[in-house]
């Protein structure tokens, strides 16, 4: 009677489950084999992934396809196996005591060992809970080339945190303690806190992805929060700023403050989508922001016209990357002439919002002319009626900082318009 308890206590149940939580229904979603305590749930890839019309989940079977009678074969005789091992191992009481996670890990174990792979056992042993390998994986993963360069950046901090030993850091060996004391090491380099956040969510991302396949149960960032501090306002002063965009440079600095002047004229556009401008549509910049992937329209001014003609590039609209390997390589030297400025090229995205604040437009007009996507998806309808207003908006903060020009009611100016804080 006590044998027989146990096992009903341990006895585990396992079946396909198409994972469809990604919002993309279009796409194939990965099939999983489910094991099922009664209380919690993990699962085990199979390798094969399909579109939802083609599964059909209360009969456990392919529905459709042209390989379904050969996928629908290796699925019967996979589960078959896996449940062999499963029966296997209870009678033998290895599952007393052991979470659902280890359970898993070892009919794992044991499959690698069936078929006679000792390279697929040794790394269902590590893999499931190596953290640098997982970590690697989602980074190579990720679609654009930038987002990779940082994650390689979060994981050469670890490295150099642990250089002896890192192969073999554990999820579970990256608890609260383990992150603030990494944390401390950072400040010794990186004072900055909003620095080392970056960091710190990359990291969170990978234990994000890890328990979304359920190859881990710990999660330290439930106790570990991220805090900010407030970003330094990088707005240029008024005064200082109309010089700026008067300024007249000679050289190969003429095309890095020209840069500076064209990333203002087009309402502080990111240096990646600047660079990577091909043509112009009916008098606009017409791109996909590299940052959110959303499209995005801007109506080019004179002023931002006559820097255009001055640099016209053969791949790209304009040649600031002609000359050099990629836009990092441009912006590279970009950087190091602004520096000798005292500025960056965000004090022109900052100084465009700043102003646009001051003479009044409204901050929905702001956030679209920065290109922030809209908090409520919906919205995206209303684009193209409110371009209109982005555009308008752009002529008066142009008009304002280069001519004078002051749109707004007399009453509601303020007494002091020689500094924008």
């Amino acid at each position: 009677m006590t044998t027989s308890g146990r096992f009903l206590r341990v006895m585990i149940k396992t079946y396909y489950y198409l994972d469809c939580r990604k919002k993309d229904s279009d796409k194939p979603m990965p099939l999983k084999l489910v094991l099922y305590d009664g209380k919690q749930r993990v699962s085990i890839p199979v390798n094969i992934s399909l579109l939802k019309k083609d599964w059909d989940q209360k009969r456990q079977e392919v529905v459709s396809g042209s390989s379904k009678l050969q996928l629908n074969t290796y699925l019967k005789e996979n589960k078959i196996t896996i449940d062999s091992i499963k029966i296997q191992l209870e009678r033998l009481g290895a599952f007393k005591g052991k979470s659902l996670l280890e359970i898993k890990n070892r009919i794992l174990m044991e499959l690698s060992s069936q078929n006679g792979d000792e390279s697929k056992e040794e790394k269902h042993k590590e893999d499931p809970n190596l953290f640098v390998k997982r970590y690697e994986q989602f980074a190579s993963s990720r679609d654009a080339e930038g987002t990779r360069v940082i994650y390689k950046r979060t994981l050469e901090r670890i490295k150099a945190y642990i250089p002896n030993g890192w192969e073999k850091l554990k999820f579970e060996d990256i608890d609260v303690n383990w992150l603030r004391e990494f944390d401390a090491h950072l400040a010794k380099t990186s004072l900055a806190r909003n620095a080392r956040n970056i960091h710190f969510r990359n990291i969170r991302a990978v234990f994000n992805d890890a328990l979304d396949d359920e190859i881990i149960t710990c999660y330290p960032f439930r106790k570990f929060k991220l805090k900010y501090d407030k970003t330094r306002k990088r707005s240029v002063p008024l005064e200082s700023l109309r010089s700026l965009l008067r300024k007249e440079e000679t050289g190969s600095n003429a095309r890095y403050l020209d840069c500076f002047k064209m990333i203002f004229f087009l309402c502080g556009i990111n240096i990646v989508d600047l660079c990577h401008l091909k043509e112009l549509y009916e008098g606009r910049a017409e791109y996909t922001r590299a940052k959110t992937h959303r499209q995005y329209s801007i109506k080019v001014e004179p002023e931002a016209l006559a820097i255009i003609e001055k640099y016209k590039g053969d791949k790209f609209l304009l040649n600031f990357c002609d000359t050099n390997k990629d836009y990092r390589s441009f912006y590279k030297h970009l950087a190091d002439y602004l520096r000798t400025l005292g500025i960056s090229t965000y004090w022109a995205r900052h100084s465009w919002a700043t102003i646009a604040a001051e003479i009044d437009i409204p901050d929905p007009v702001i956030s679209q002319g920065l290109g922030h996507g809209p908090e409520n998806p919906t919205t995206e309808i209303y684009i193209d009626r409110n371009r209109k207003k982005v555009d308008e908006a752009n002529r008066k903060i142009i008009d304002f900082v280069l001519y004078g020009k002051d749109y707004r009611i007399k009453g509601r100016r303020k007494k002091k318009s020689d500094g924008i804080e």
